[in-house]
């Protein structure tokens, strides 16, 4: 019985260290951070396009939270 415990152990602690080493979602995060922050500095740079980058991420947000509910 004891062995048996201690392989679910392993196998427990094995199956958590492999959750961390998960990296499928990260690109797409990176890339998005990425768009984010040129976006701010073009809207840093050139005044006149803030409003237009403000206006697509208001509508990002709109169609985030509808698809959310």
């Amino acid at each position: 019985m004891k062995k048996l415990e201690l392989c679910k152990r392993i196998r427990l602690a094995l199956g958590s260290a492999l959750l961390w080493k998960d990296t499928r979602g990260q690109d797409l995060v990176e890339y998005a951070l990425l768009a984010g922050f040129i976006a701010v500095a073009a809207g840093a740079l050139l005044p006149t396009i803030s409003q237009s980058i403000s206006t697509i991420f208001s509508r990002m947000s709109s169609v985030l939270a509808a698809a959310a509910s």
